[in-house]
Parts: C-alpha cells; structure tokens; sequence
C-alpha cells in the first residue's frame, strides 16, 4: 500500500466516478483503476461498488477512508515541517477560495502577497466549500478563504470580517429608489441565486423566505456575472455580497433591512507546526482584511 494508492482511492470517492477523478487528478482512467485495484489487493477487500459509470464506497471503503485522509494529511505534514526546518518562507502553498470570495476580494490582492514572498509558490483553488474542506482534510490545499460557520472538528476557523448583503434590483424596479428594504416588501419576484452547493445560495434564501417564487424552478448559476446581467435586463432581483456589487453593471443597489451580513474567514487544518508561508499569509490576511 503507498501513498499514490490512497490518493487515487481518495479522488474516487470524492468524485463519485473514475472518469471524473482521473480528470481532476490529471492521470488516464487505465492508470487510475490500476491503483485502486493494487490497493484492493493488498488490503484483501473491495472498496467500490460499481454501478453502471457511478461508484458507491463499501463496507471497507467507508472505513478506510478517514484513515487514507489522516495519512496523507500527514505525509503533506511531514514534507512541509521538514522544509520549515529552515524557517524560510518559501515553497509550496496552496490557497483555496469560495467563488464568491476568489474574484472579489482574493484575487486583486494576492500578487501583493506573491511580492512579498517571492520564493512562496502560490497554487490558487476555486471551489464551493464541501470541495474546500475535503482539499484541507487531504492536504492538497493548506489554507480556504470561505464563509463561516464551518462544521468540522478537524478545521480550524478564524473570522476574518463581515461582508454585508445588499439586494440588487433592475434599475426601473419600483423599489429601486428607497434607501432600504424589508425583505418582506419584496413579493412575487424571480429570487436569481447561485447553484446548490455554494454557501451564498443559503444565505440569500434566508434573507427572503417568503413571499417569492421557487428559485430552483427560475435560474441558477455558479457565477453572479450571469446572475447580474439578468437582473439588469428586468428578468429577476438578487441578494449579493458587498464585495461583489461593483460588479453588478445598471443594476440599482438597496441596503436591507438589519443589514445582514456573511462571516468570512479563513479555515487550516490544526496542527502543532504550520509551514512559515501558511503562517506567512495568515499574517497577511489579517493585515490585508483592513481593506474588504
């Protein structure tokens, strides 16, 4: 059993299909099916009922599981603490970012970051948030910038700021004038959302639980690039993030009532020596959180 074993076991179980986890490990599906059976073998047990193209963990597979994340985590573990015995900041460092955070705020910001440490090698990941804490318990990402409150009792979160919603109306809404609204004035419109999955979605359905059409049944989409250009043509409203509207071209912006807000922080697996660049840019995300 090695490490390359347990990594392809890990991508199928996460992507659900062989294909799709050779895809996302960027090894052929011969090869990838290859390793998974040599890990069978030496363990003396199936770990994957195939059903057609999709693949269901058994017995045995749920059981390995935690344990195949717990050792690679601490192989990615052991490589780092030894390059830290040098206490510079240097090598690998892999960030990961909600896609409401990574083009808004992360992304004009990192090359400061990059400048400061030049011998950092920055691997940037753009995922919803299941993705990014299954990356952590990995060790294929080392630090998410992500929406809290996380439920994991093996991540470690800090809130970095609040990151206020606002509703964004077509610009000839009949709302679109007042300094703020009541959720409760907004009534039989199209609530435009993101897809199931990103953290946003929950969060704009609980500002408008009631009074609006079924979401699901209008549109969805993973980017609000698509999301503010129909709200700017009339066809429906939508709840953004404050770091997001000035993206949201001929769209009128209108604060809600109680201003609610989405936490955003930083999420890293615990452990007793972090590498010097994740303690790097840890510092530097507090310092950088001055300007949301």
């Amino acid at each position: 059993m090695d490490l390359d074993q347990l990594r392809c076991f890990v991508a199928v179980a996460r992507a659900g299909t062989f294909t799709r986890a050779a895809e996302q490990e960027g090894v052929t599906q011969p090869s990838l099916s290859q390793q998974v059976r040599n890990l069978e073998t030496c363990l003396g047990a199936s770990l994957f009922e195939r059903r057609g193209r999709s693949t269901r963990l058994t017995q045995a597979g749920e059981h390995l599981l935690p344990q195949a994340r717990a050792l690679l985590r601490q192989a990615s573990d052991t490589k780092r603490s030894v390059n830290a015995l040098t206490n510079r900041v240097c090598g690998p460092l892999a960030i990961g970012a909600i896609p409401t955070v990574m083009p808004y705020w992360l992304a004009p910001r990192i090359a400061d970051f990059q400048a400061r440490y030049p011998e950092v090698e920055v691997r940037l990941v753009e995922n919803i948030t299941a993705r990014l804490v299954e990356g952590l318990q990995e060790g294929q990402i080392d630090v998410a910038l992500l929406s809290l409150p996380l439920a994991s009792p093996d991540v470690v979160c800090s809130e970095l700021f609040r990151d206020e919603l606002l509703f964004v109306l077509p610009p000839s809404h009949a709302l679109a004038a007042r300094p703020h609204l009541d959720p409760a004035q907004i009534t039989g419109e199209r609530l435009l959302v993101l897809r199931e999955g990103h953290c946003l979605r929950h969060e704009a359905l609980a500002v408008c639980r009631r009074g609006l059409r079924d979401p699901g049944a209008v549109f969805e989409s993973d980017q609000f690039s698509s999301v503010f250009a129909l709200v700017a043509s009339g066809f429906g409203i939508t709840v953004a993030p404050k770091m997001a509207v000035h993206k949201a071209e001929s769209c009128s912006l209108v604060p809600i009532d109680g201003e609610p807000s989405r936490r955003i922080g930083y999420a890293q697996i615990r452990r007793p020596h972090p590498p010097p660049a994740q303690k790097a840019f840890i510092a530097w995300l507090k310092e950088a959180r001055g300007a949301a």
